[in-house]
């Protein structure tokens, strides 16, 4: 467990052995021994490890050691293995120290994941994945209205929503998977709120369709017709667009932005998919947005969503004594006097981030 330890938050640090042995001054034969099991590093090197590679000495000590499960990546192809490496060993951390969380309450505060129900066993087009995503919100009760806050409702549902501050030169949108049977997300702290929310959708479009899809259709391009149906359904859309257009004012489409929390491209293609608007109109749009480079960057970005579940259940587990005020500083990973700050609402931390 430890030697599994010593190498995932070497990864993580975006080291190579021969770094790391040159920070804590031994071999670069030790530090392979150290990450092979055969070699056991005393409490002095724990710390010096500790301190080279940006952890606590408490995260070597931890009980389980967790993996992604079947992970689904919202990603650019170019993104390097090193870097992923170093991401997935950021989203590990975050998760572990939410799961040990969980586990000091007397009864789980999180409800579990469930499919929701009468969904088809298989998806033969593109055309029933708009049935699927219609079927999810009128189980959930979402109505044909906008979600104002994404995060809270996986939340809800069992689905686990982690924020990672890294964007790995913008490869990295975010991902789904499974952990220790448990359903998670992630997304990218550095991107506006209308791409995280389109990333969370387009997630769960796999948690949804897993297993569902013939071959002949691509689950990427399934999950984000999924995203779309989801964050905005045919029939909102076509209340707001009607069934068909000929030309589409730029205004019409920001609007929607700001009130369905989806980008303008993301419009598009919805209306686009639909046959509200032509193939070729939607084609001319989309060279529009890239002369005014749109594509990356569109005006006015909806508003970031900010995973809060965590910090609450800290809070919560502080209230209820299950937990003391330095375990609680731990779980955060800050130090007990920024805690207490925090916890005291002190120099403007009411607000503070983990």
């Amino acid at each position: 467990m430890l030697a599994q330890r010593i190498e995932r938050a070497r990864k993580t640090s975006g080291l190579s052995l021969r770094d790391l042995a040159a920070k804590v001054g031994v071999s670069q034969t030790a530090i392979n021994k150290f990450e092979k099991g055969t070699l056991t590093p005393d409490s002095t090197m724990l710390i010096k490890l500790a301190k080279a590679l940006n952890v606590k000495v408490g995260y070597f000590l931890r009980s389980t050691t967790l993996e992604l499960e079947k992970p689904e990546y919202r990603k650019k192809s170019t993104l390097s293995a090193k870097k992923l490496q170093m991401i997935e060993g950021k989203i590990l951390d975050l998760i572990e120290r939410r799961m040990e969380l969980e586990s000091l309450f007397p009864k789980p505060p999180v409800q579990e994941f469930v499919i929701p129900s009468n969904l088809p066993e298989q998806v033969t087009s593109m055309d029933e994945i708009e049935e699927v995503a219609k079927s999810v919100r009128e189980q959930w009760q979402l109505g044909l209205n906008p979600i104002p806050e994404l995060v809270d409702v996986l939340e809800s549902k069992g689905v686990r929503v982690f924020e990672i501050g890294e964007s790995a030169d913008s490869k990295f949108d975010g991902l789904a998977a499974k952990v220790n049977g448990q359903r998670v997300i992630v997304i990218s702290s550095n991107w506006s709120g209308d791409r995280q929310r389109f990333t969370m959708a387009h997630e769960l479009g796999h948690l949804i369709l897993e297993g569902r899809l013939i071959d002949e259709l691509d689950e990427e391009l399934a999950c984000h017709r999924f995203a779309g149906a989801f964050l905005l359904p045919e029939d909102a859309i076509w209340s707001e667009l009607g069934e068909f257009r000929t030309r589409l004012e730029l205004q019409e489409l920001l609007m929607l932005k700001q009130e369905f929390g989806i980008s303008m491209s993301g419009i598009l293609y919805r209306a686009k998919d639909l046959g509200i608007i032509k193939q070729s109109y939607h084609k001319q749009l989309m060279i529009e947005f890239s002369k005014r480079r749109w594509r990356k960057n569109e005006p006015q970005p909806y508003p970031a969503e900010k995973p809060h579940h965590f910090k609450q259940l800290v809070f919560h587990a502080l209230a209820e004594e299950y937990i003391g005020e330095s375990k609680a500083a731990d779980l955060m990973d800050m130090s007990v006097h920024k805690f207490y700050q925090l916890r005291m609402i002190e120099d403007g931390h009411a607000a503070s981030d983990q």
